[in-house]
């Protein structure tokens, strides 16, 4: 994810890193290079002048820049809905928190459950993002739980529902144990059925992309209007046919790679969700609110991409 402080605006104009350009500079120089062959013989192929003004490339262009338009709008309601989960994942998980260390005492032994329940709010966060990554959790897992734990969260084929078992386990245990009172576990399980909607939201939208056939036929519609754009140009621009067709190409191919890239916010690329601040945050600010430090190392800037 881009993470930057407000920049220039002529920065802005060459910013590399992060941008989609490099995703679609291979597209970018073939239309340009077709559009240069094209100006040189002069819209001919052999004998045959091929006869296209702008009109129609207006028309659908318009119609096209419409429907793009409306797939990067619900791609970005994906990321934004992501992003939302994760921070009721992060809201509930402090909440729960410090519920337990106001319902278990003040003793040393008390604050030790408190403990066990923050280190598995932390493995729930990790085995999440390491789901939705379709990773392995073990290395960062194995920081908060035993190893049997570990083995089962990893080893089970949904890894951040059997992390939310353990938290509720854990509240099952105080309540048979009469650490905590009967009154109290109402309030409790709203957290935790909070947390299993944020758990269940970031599988839904893992699992159930934009439809296939939606994404298949704008990107053809895209680069036959690209490919074909240099002959309705020519006889209207002339020499500039290059330029311009570039310019749109560039247009038309950012929007639709910037839409497939925010379809799936849960990866690796610039600007997906940074999971692994995101898990960070939630683990420094759970375990302080019991007297520990954070168990893992701050995420690299990789993860959280700096301009």
């Amino acid at each position: 994810m881009i993470v930057r402080p407000s920049v220039h605006w002529l920065r802005m104009l060459f910013v590399w890193r992060g941008s989609i350009l490099p995703v679609i500079l291979p597209q970018l120089i073939t239309i340009t290079v077709l559009a240069i062959v094209v100006t040189v013989i002069h819209g001919s192929i052999l004998d045959w002048k091929v006869s296209l003004n702008f009109v129609p490339f207006s028309l659908i262009g318009l119609t096209l820049a419409i429907f793009l338009g409306f797939r990067n709008s619900t791609s970005y309601a994906r990321f934004w809905e992501a992003r939302t989960l994760w921070g009721v994942l992060l809201v509930e998980s402090r909440h729960l928190t410090a519920q337990a260390l106001a319902v278990v005492g003040d003793k040393a032994d008390d604050r030790a459950h408190a403990k066990l329940l923050a280190q598995r709010l932390c493995a729930l966060a990790y085995a999440l993002k390491h789901q939705l990554r379709e990773s392995d959790a073990r290395a960062e897992l194995s920081a908060f739980l035993p190893p049997g734990d570990v083995e089962r969260i990893a080893g089970a084929r949904f890894p951040a529902a059997m992390a939310l078992l353990l938290v509720q386990e854990w509240v099952g245990e105080q309540l048979r144990s009469g650490k905590v009172a009967a009154a109290v576990v109402p309030a409790l399980e709203q957290s935790l059925a909070r947390l299993g909607n944020a758990v269940g939201g970031g599988e839904r939208i893992s699992g159930t992309p934009i439809p296939f056939t939606y994404s298949v036929i704008l990107h053809r519609c895209v680069y036959i209007y690209c490919f074909l754009l240099p002959f309705g140009l020519l006889d209207t621009i002339g020499p500039m046919t290059p330029v311009i067709v570039c310019f749109l190409g560039y247009t038309f191919f950012a929007l639709e790679a910037l839409g497939a890239e925010l379809e799936h916010p849960f990866g690796l690329a610039a600007n997906d969700l940074a999971l692994g601040s995101l898990c960070y945050t939630i683990e420094s600010s759970v375990l302080e609110m019991v007297g520990e430090p954070p168990r893992t190392a701050q995420p690299e800037v990789k993860d959280c991409i700096l301009l």
